[in-house]
């Protein structure tokens, strides 16, 4: 007999016997509307007090799916049903209510504005607390505090809309830290955050568990910032089943090469040591972090090895700017977010946009692909005036991929999403299926044609969301951050279709704070800094200023960092790409 909500409520409120799991998972299956398989697919695991939980797996294994799962929105608000069980401080989910299991799960989304609803800071932090009907003195406690471990304190009478990214991120972690509950779900917490920032979360996050009494389960691809933070590993195959669960040094030590296959992401200190592995170097056990793989190859024997592969000089840009920016001026509001910006980008360059959280490099890429209008200055893209070209063609000119790839959603099907484009250039409909098709078998989205784009993973949004872009075959192509959400697999064949698209002339502009991902792809670097050019040039150049990345509030690449100043393995010194590494193919 099912139980009254308060009931549940209470049993909710009582929480588990001391020692029991916080979180407990039994044969856990989930499967969404129009689905035709469930991702997870028979999961099982505990959660208990003072872990920190890693979960990886492919794009589409079903993370984010089993992470909506423990705090209730699945099934309760999301359409999908759940075989097995999944329970919270003792308490059945399919039995209790979101606003119950709130009290005992906080979660943060891969997209932050899903969950900022008030206007200000402040409001939106103090917001859970308060529909707990605490004291209010508790209530501004708790927003402060929770304010102050993500850095936004100072910022607590704005409204969230003028924030970054970045920082939405971060006040949606600061959120679930108010609430004060004892699991914490993250999803992709860090992927819209830079360096400097993603070292206060985790340090805010690390505070949390330290005392014992709480648990975070987190689901990251930027495993370079979380190693240092995790305790355990789940993995999830691309069926969705549970195939390893153990420590650290279990899973991604011990069976890197396992998980290298499976195409998820591994740090890059460990995928640097697997090449140098196969190119005959002794490295026991597998390095993970930059100062490990440091230490390895200073105390590993010397060897007659080639050194590392020269990286081919490009002579294929051509001379004339395809994007001409002058005296670029931009406001939000009554802040400045860029002043008076000049820049050029030849055709068929590679270019990354690099900076700290509200530097303003989105909005100035988003002003170079008219996707808003600069105020002042002139944006110039082929030779047109962006501000003049009829929105009807803009995407002939220039595509554009927004950080979030559900804010350029506009069809039903995938198909339609991907054909809309095609359809307005008034496209035979064989040829816009054609292409279609073709798009859709590059991205993995063959099977999805038919799904509604938001019933999509996170990692098959971001790809539904570059296809639309490449699909009109504009001569340039803006990106922001066009790797969150994807594995390692998916992230690279993205990363070498760029790479094709650039070969064959289209020039790439893309956003990012992966700092590895710049320096294996961009042949120039523009990093800007309180809405300027701060440094602009190629990109080995701009990695050698360390004092310009410290002021910018960015970090090395971690494979520059591990191998600058080698002395027992001078042929490594220097080297900033695992491309430009001796041994096989990572």
């Amino acid at each position: 007999m099912v139980r009254a909500d308060s009931e549940r409520s209470a049993a909710a409120a009582a929480g588990p016997a001391p020692g029991a799991p916080l979180a407990r998972l039994r044969q856990v299956a989930i499967t969404h509307d129009e689905a035709h398989a469930a991702t997870p697919a028979s999961v099982t695991f505990d959660v208990s007090p003072g872990e920190v939980v890693l979960v990886l797996g492919p794009s589409g294994s079903g993370k984010s799916t089993l992470a909506l799962a423990l705090n209730g929105l699945i099934p309760h608000a999301f359409p999908a049903s759940i075989a097995g069980t999944v329970s919270i401080d003792g308490v059945d989910t399919t039995e209790a209510t979101v606003a119950s299991l709130s009290t005992h799960v906080g979660m943060v989304f891969q997209d932050p504005d899903a969950q900022l609803v008030t206007g200000t800071l402040l409001d939106e932090v103090a917001f859970g607390p308060e529909n707990l009907k605490l004291p209010v003195a508790d209530v501004l406690a708790r927003a402060e505090t929770a304010l102050r471990r993500v850095g936004l304190w100072e910022r607590r009478t704005e409204n969230p809309d003028r924030l970054s990214g970045g920082g939405r991120q971060r006040l949606a972690i600061a959120c679930a830290l108010a609430m004060g509950s004892p699991l914490l779900v993250l999803d992709e917490p860090t992927a819209n955050l830079d360096p400097r920032g993603i070292d206060e979360v985790y340090a805010a996050l690390g505070d949390l568990v330290a005392a014992g009494d709480r648990a975070v389960v987190l689901v990251e691809h930027n495993l370079d910032a979380a190693i240092g933070f995790v305790d355990r590993v789940l993995v999830l195959d691309a069926a969705g089943r549970l195939i390893a669960d153990g420590p650290v040094d279990d899973i991604l030590r011990h069976r890197a090469d396992e998980l290298h296959r499976l195409g998820v992401w591994l740090p890059h200190s460990a995928l640097a040591a697997l090449r140098l592995r196969a190119a005959g170097y002794r490295l026991d056990p597998l390095p993970l972090t930059p100062a490990e793989l440091q230490d390895a190859l200073e105390t590993a024997p010397a060897r007659a090895i080639p050194g590392p592969v020269a990286r081919a000089v490009d002579d294929r840009r051509g001379q004339d700017p395809v994007v001409t920016v002058r005296g670029l001026d931009l406001r939000r509001g009554r802040t400045d977010v860029l002043h008076d910006v000049d820049l050029d980008v030849l055709r068929g360059e590679f270019v990354a946009v690099v900076g700290a959280n509200g530097a303003g490099k989105t909005t100035l890429v988003q002003a170079i692909a008219g996707v808003i209008r600069p105020p002042r200055g002139t944006v110039h893209v082929g030779g047109e005036d962006i501000s003049r070209v009829d929105p009807r063609r803009l995407s002939s000119r220039i595509g554009f991929v927004f950080q979030n790839p559900e804010h350029q959603f506009i069809s039903h099907t995938v198909f339609d999403e991907l054909a809309h484009g095609l359809r307005r250039a008034n496209l035979d409909e064989s040829q816009v299926r054609r292409r279609v098709d073709e798009l859709l078998e590059r991205f993995g989205l063959a099977d999805k044609a038919d799904a509604h784009p938001f019933l999509l993973s996170g990692g098959q949004k971001r790809r539904l969301s570059v296809g639309t872009a490449l699909v009109a075959g504009a001569p340039v192509l803006a990106l922001d951050e066009p790797t969150f959400g994807q594995d390692r697999a998916r992230a690279d064949e993205l990363l070498r279709l760029l790479a094709d698209l650039r070969d064959d002339g289209t020039t790439i502009l893309v956003v990012t704070h992966d700092m590895q991902l710049v320096a294996e792809h961009a042949d120039r670097t523009i990093v800007v800094d309180a809405g300027r050019i701060a440094a602009d040039g190629p990109t080995s150049e701009v990695f050698s200023d360390d004092a310009l990345i410290e002021r910018a509030g960015l970090r090395m690449p971690p494979l520059r960092r591990a191998l600058r100043g080698l002395s027992s393995h001078p042929e490594l010194d220097g080297v900033a790409r695992l491309a430009d590494l001796p041994g096989g193919a990572t």
